[in-house]
């Protein structure tokens, strides 16, 4: 029940922030991540594209470099809500296999998430994330600095709702 309502919520708020954005965000949803975790270590990538104005495809590959991964896709909002932020979802579709110490099974589950964007000054924006994967929470808020134009860097805490909270450092690359 519990689980119905904060995605009836998450649902919710994307319908009502959608018709309140402009034309075009204020952050480029066109990108390529490379990111490695701490505690417990992983690598990973992130690929976004924008299909059409405030709407974007996605996708990750994610690994504990343990015989396992985590590889999601789905679809994704975007849509500022003040000329300096940015409100962005998604709903994604995730095939996981766990590592050999944790059974080695594998398991295709479901997300849902929510998140903001702010620039805090000409090349530094913050960010958070909050959402569900099946029975466990999404969790990502962090810092990201860009160098160029096209080249990021990014400092961030995340709990993906499988290995728990880790420390992520990334390099982003817009196009």
């Amino acid at each position: 029940m519990l689980r119905q309502a904060f995605n009836l919520t998450i649902t919710g708020l994307a319908f009502i922030f959608a018709p309140l954005a402009a034309h075009a965000a204020n952050f480029n949803y066109n990108y390529l991540e490379v990111r490695v975790g701490g505690g417990p270590e992983s690598i990973g990538s992130e690929f976004s594209m924008s299909i059409v104005d405030n709407f974007h495809v996605l996708a990750h590959a994610d690994t504990q470099m343990d015989n396992d991964w985590d590889l999601a896709a789905g679809i994704g909002f975007n849509g500022p809500v003040t000329q300096f932020a940015d409100v962005f979802g998604a709903v994604m579709l995730h095939q996981i296999k766990y590592p050999e110490d944790e059974g080695g099974k594998s398991d295709t589950l479901g997300e849902i998430n929510i998140g903001g964007r702010l620039w805090l000054g000409d090349k530094v924006e913050v960010y958070g994330k909050l959402g569900k994967l099946d029975e466990h929470s999404v969790v990502s808020f962090g810092a990201r600095f860009h160098s160029t134009d096209q080249l990021s860097l990014n400092m961030g805490f995340d709990n993906n709702g499988l290995w728990g909270p880790r420390t992520v450092l990334g390099v982003r690359y817009e196009y």
